[in-house]
């Protein structure tokens, strides 16, 4: 069903049963899949793909250029997965070409509103960005996470599975998976035990993930520390979780433990 108000463009391509409401504006290499509901005065433009079952809310604007001052006019994409609500004014960009040209959103994520993802980022599955929350280029985001109203993150930066973000902090550095972040400029405080738990992990896990988190972070030479593990508990599967995030990527810190 679309408003008589709302301006489709013919080449945009709109599924059975999507619902675009009153003067929302699609542009020509937009398409839109089954089950999505856009509520009015919805702007999506650019080379914008976005799947099933998407809530998207008056003002938000998808797949407008990259406030980026290198970008040209090149190619480039926003790809939404299914069921993601976007709240009123939410606005995200699509990639650069010099970070792929891409960016993605998974399935399942929230993002409340004022949220601004920029361009390149990567937003896994199951995500919450509270309200005002403001994502950098390039940033990557993973499955669980939980971001804090009126957070900032810089470019480059991510954060790991299951990690929060507490309110009102700048994210500086890399939080690990299952990590709790806070403060002016970001440090660790712990692990988000109430975000394990709620996954259902189970009390052996979680007192092994307690372990070698209290041996990683004792000191500041966390790499270092990171050999004092014994065997069993690197093969853990959710430690072996914080070892690979720490390992993978260098373009910004981790975040470490205040004072350490």
């Amino acid at each position: 069903m679309i408003h008589k108000t709302a301006i489709v463009n013919s080449k945009a391509k709109i599924s059975d049963n999507v619902k675009i409401g009153p003067y929302c504006i699609i542009g020509p290499d937009v398409e839109i899949e089954f089950n999505s509901v856009l509520h009015s005065h919805v702007n999506i433009v650019g080379n914008t793909k976005i799947g099933k079952n998407n809530q998207i809310y008056p003002f938000s604007s998808l797949g407008t250029p990259p406030q980026d001052l290198k970008y040209n006019g090149e190619k480039n994409s926003l790809v939404i997965g299914d069921n993601n609500k976007f709240r009123e004014y939410v606005n995200i960009n699509p990639g650069t070409e010099q970070g792929g040209g891409i960016t993605r959103i998974g399935d399942n994520n929230l993002f409340m509103v004022y949220c601004h993802v920029a361009h390149d980022c990567l937003i896994s599955n199951n995500v919450v960005l509270a309200n005002n929350v403001q994502v950098g280029g390039h940033v990557s985001i993973q499955n669980n996470a939980v971001v804090g109203g009126s957070c900032a993150i810089h470019q480059f930066s991510r954060i790991g599975e299951s990690a929060m973000i507490g309110g009102m902090t700048g994210v500086l550095s890399d939080v690990i998976p299952f990590g709790l972040s806070m403060g002016n400029r970001n440090n660790l405080i712990g692990l988000n035990l109430v975000g394990l738990r709620r996954s259902q992990v189970s009390n052996e896990n979680i007192k092994k993930i307690q372990l070698a988190y209290e041996i990683i972070f004792k000191t500041p030479s966390f790499r270092k520390n990171i050999e004092k593990l014994d065997i069993d508990l690197k093969k853990n599967e959710f430690v072996k979780k914080i070892l690979n995030f720490i390992n993978s990527d260098k373009k910004r810190p981790i975040s470490l433990p205040l004072n350490k």
